[in-house]
């Protein structure tokens, strides 16, 4: 009997179980290995409880993941976000920059947000990364949630939350956030780091190559792109645009002026979009056909023609479609898992793993 009941109902994995239900099924094994005759039971039941919660990633993700378990999530995040963002209103780009900086290394797993130890490196020390901020923002939130619900929601889960109250607090689209992701345990490498970011001067042949990786296709990519229409550049990165050193023909010569000016500044930072720099809008679209994209990365979605540039002029004239796209795109992008074998939990400090 205790046979059947065994095979009948597989361990889920340790993340998903309520404090309850780990208190019940530590007792259950204590039970059965004190049985006689049943030792081999309790050595298999605690094998596939410790396997699964090594490396799963839970179920699939859902809206309603949290339903039951910590049923203000959401409020709790939009909260943290309104205040954070009121503030100060450069979180709002700095946050939704972190969830695409995760997304791309190992997949949605908060691995960005994991400080470097004795024994690992840490992604935000790696070059694309340094000017990340909006980390504060993301432990206010675990915080906060912490207390109303103790060992609950992941931090993974956390920035896909904070990243769509970003946009929404920018004016830009709302969505339905699908809820389940674990954290990861471990950063990525520096070197898979480095080479799994976008670069500024990537031409488009090699943004496809990059987000198809993910299994974004050139549509996602282009709508997801849109989110430079908020936030700024670091001189560095667009200096070989605006002095003529990287595809200097396509550059609107009074925005190559104003862009000058602006790097040897004091700051050295530049808007992508200096007409509505706070303003989720298709704004970045329309300085795309104007020449006046920031990066080279940017400029490089509109003018060698096709589906590409239909794409721009569609986002250009149709707000409401970069919207929706956006949307969609930010979703799918959302639903990248960590790789298989990957050990998760949910963090209880966002900053580091938990001990055991």
């Amino acid at each position: 009997m205790l046979q059947g009941v065994a095979r009948a109902h597989p361990p889920k994995s340790i993340q998903l179980y309520t404090r309850r239900e780990k208190a019940a099924l530590i007792e259950l094994y204590i039970s059965i290995s004190s049985s006689r005759g049943h030792s081999w039971v309790a050595l298999e039941l605690l094998l596939s409880f410790v396997a699964l919660a090594a490396t799963a990633n839970g179920d699939e993700l859902s809206p309603g993941y949290y339903e039951k378990t910590c049923p203000n999530v959401q409020r709790v995040v939009r909260s943290v976000m309104a205040s954070s963002v009121a503030a100060q209103p450069r979180m709002a780009p700095a946050v939704l920059r972190l969830f695409f900086h995760d997304c791309f290394i190992n997949g949605c797993d908060a691995s960005i947000l994991l400080d470097a130890t004795p024994f690992s490196c840490s992604e935000k020390d790696v070059e694309p990364n340094a000017s990340l901020i909006g980390y504060t923002v993301i432990d206010d939130i675990k915080s906060a949630l912490e207390h109303d619900c103790p060992a609950t929601v992941s931090c993974a889960d956390v920035i896909a939350l904070a990243s769509h109250d970003a946009v929404a607090l920018l004016g830009g689209p709302t969505w339905s956030v699908p809820l389940g992701r674990k954290d990861s345990r471990l950063a990525a490498s520096p070197e898979s780091t480095e080479n799994g970011l976008p670069s500024p001067h990537d031409d488009l042949g090699e943004l496809v190559t990059m987000f198809s990786k993910l299994n974004l296709n050139a549509r996602d990519m282009t709508a997801l792109s849109g989110a430079h229409t908020v936030g700024m550049a670091n001189c560095m990165h667009y200096s070989d645009r605006v002095y003529g050193t990287d595809r200097d023909e396509e550059i609107d010569p009074s925005f190559t002026q104003t862009m000058q000016q602006t790097c040897q500044g004091p700051s050295g930072k530049a808007s992508f979009d200096v007409q509505t720099p706070m303003g989720f809008d298709n704004a970045y679209y329309k300085n795309l056909i104007a020449r006046r994209g920031l990066l080279s990365s940017d400029q490089t979605l509109y003018g060698g023609g096709g589906l590409q540039d239909n794409l721009v002029e569609m986002y250009s004239a149709d707000g409401e479609a970069f919207a929706r796209d956006f949307a969609k795109a930010m979703v799918k992008m959302g639903n990248v898992p960590p790789p298989m074998g990957m050990p998760v939990e949910v963090r209880l400090k966002c900053s580091m793993a938990n001990n055991y």
